[in-house]
């Protein structure tokens, strides 16, 4: 594995994990298209599905520990939705990490390709949550654990944490207050990540050096992405973002009806 793709692999992963940064969402919708594509039209390594999803759930898992800290002192961590979303997602996720392994590359980007579309609409829709002094932390078990057990098994496939996927549904269907959800998906997405990293770890799919090298931009680029961002009109951002994400969209079922 050359110098050359190693230092494209960092201004990738710095790229995606900047823009990530300035709108709030996990790197891994953003960078996973980026790693598979960009490279090979540069003339360096062709990486597998595999082992690009392999390499986005390592810097997933490390982006989301640092959010978890940041917040682990906050009092908005709702230990029950911890617990029953956070066991159903790590659950899915490990299956998703580790069942990624028997599919073939056309069928991951086909799953990253509908994660995609999903992702571009749910960036533009309103996240307008309940106000703190108007709500209660009560939510339906079953649905909050099924649904996040189905989120886990799609980001655990492409290495992904998830959080644009969850954020959502604990806002909108779930109901629970915004400073909560933004917390507490912080911690649900991480168990996401570490069913994904393991699932993928024990089925030989993270190549090491260049998941290393990811995470490293990620550590420099996500806090200078969140400070940009406080300054940048948001809804310009999310909009961009939503572009770049359905171009990428495009692209992969293109290929996927082409193939």
């Amino acid at each position: 594995m050359s110098i050359t793709f190693l230092i494209i692999l960092f201004i990738l992963g710095f790229i995606g994990s900047f823009v990530s940064g300035m709108v709030g969402v996990g790197g891994a919708i953003i960078n996973y298209p980026m790693i598979l594509y960009i490279p090979p039209l540069l003339g360096t390594a062709l990486l597998s599905p595999h082992h690009v999803s392999g390499i986005v759930a390592v810097q997933v898992f490390f982006a989301t520990l640092s959010g978890v800290f940041a917040y682990r002192n906050g009092g908005y961590l709702n230990k029950n939705l911890i617990i029953y979303m956070g066991a159903s997602v790590l659950a899915g996720s490990l299956i998703g990490g580790y069942g990624s392994d028997l599919l073939s590359g056309e069928h991951i980007n086909l799953v990253y390709g509908i994660l995609a579309v999903i992702a571009a609409i749910l960036i533009l829709l309103p996240k307008k949550g309940i106000d703190e002094d108007q709500a209660s932390c009560d939510f339906n078990k079953l649905l909050a654990s099924s649904l996040a057990f189905i989120v886990g098994i799609a980001a655990g496939i492409v290495g992904a944490g998830g959080a644009f996927l969850l954020v959502p549904i604990m806002l909108t269907v779930l109901k629970l207050p915004t400073r909560v959800t933004i917390a507490t998906s912080l911690a649900i997405t991480f168990l996401s990540s570490v069913g994904s990293a393991i699932g993928k770890l024990v089925t030989h799919q993270i190549l090491f050096i260049p998941a290393a090298v990811l995470v490293v931009a990620s550590v420099i680029a996500s806090p200078l992405g969140a400070a940009a961002g406080k300054k940048i009109n948001t809804k310009v951002l999310q909009f961009v973002l939503a572009a770049l994400i359905m171009i990428t969209a495009i692209k992969v079922w293109m290929s996927l009806l082409q193939g």
